[in-house]
């Protein structure tokens, strides 16, 4: 073969192997193309079996409110999740996680006649939870039982206990990239038992962030894709 042609056929042979190098090796390794990320939009996969957690948006509280619209209730000024990645498919899709715990703590109230809060706690876990490539968040019960929190007050004629569920096992929360959170506005719980101290009713709304996976080193933060 004479000396040119041989020099062509190489060219050629070295663009088509650098192309699909371009393609192949070095795309999948910096672009994971999954649901949840960590480190920035499209970034790493979050591994199956990593552990997510977050606690509440700085300056920002957790609020049981006897309504939507009003302000009487409780509210907690510490709050954290934490949850285990179950499945992380190629986005768009779904990605599930397990809610393994979740726990409220500084609690107050303005209920007329209670002196403070004892306990608010989170009961059956863990839960079901989704994440869509939209950035909706579903929370459904699993099979510990319902979705179910659990108020206990200090009040002037003793301690009360208020059980409340939410309506149809499912809590609905929206995820955003911009503020790396996850925020629940006036979720909707009803008192299953108590007396009527308790309000029959009671609004669920908080932000968590940043939400972070605590699984990889620096504990990054996630994001939806």
């Amino acid at each position: 073969m004479p000396r040119l042609r041989r020099r062509s056929v190489a060219v050629v042979a070295t663009a088509l192997l650098v192309s699909l190098a371009g393609t192949s090796p070095v795309a999948a390794a910096s672009l994971d193309d999954t649901v949840l990320t960590h480190g920035a939009v499209g970034g790493a996969a979050v591994a199956v079996g990593d552990v997510i957690e977050s606690n509440l948006a700085t300056g920002t509280t957790a609020n049981f409110y006897s309504t939507a619209t009003g302000t009487t209730g409780v509210k907690c000024a510490a709050s954290k999740f934490s949850a285990t990645v179950l499945t992380n498919p190629a986005a768009p899709g779904v990605a599930t996680e397990s809610l393994d715990a979740q726990s409220f703590s500084s609690c107050t109230s303005n209920v007329f006649g209670t002196l403070r809060v004892n306990r608010v706690s989170v009961d059956n876990l863990p839960y079901s939870t989704s994440v869509d490539s939209a950035g909706t968040v579903t929370i459904s019960g699993g099979a510990a039982g319902p979705i179910q929190s659990t108020v206990v007050l200090a009040t002037l004629l003793g301690t009360v206990t208020c059980v409340y569920q939410t309506a149809g096992n499912s809590l609905s929360g929206v995820s955003s990239n911009a503020t790396t959170s996850i925020s629940f506005v006036n979720q909707p719980f009803t008192k299953v038992a108590g007396p009527a101290t308790c309000f029959s009713s009671a609004y669920f709304s908080a932000t968590y962030a940043p939400v972070q996976d605590v699984s990889q080193a620096g504990s990054p933060t996630v994001y939806v894709n």
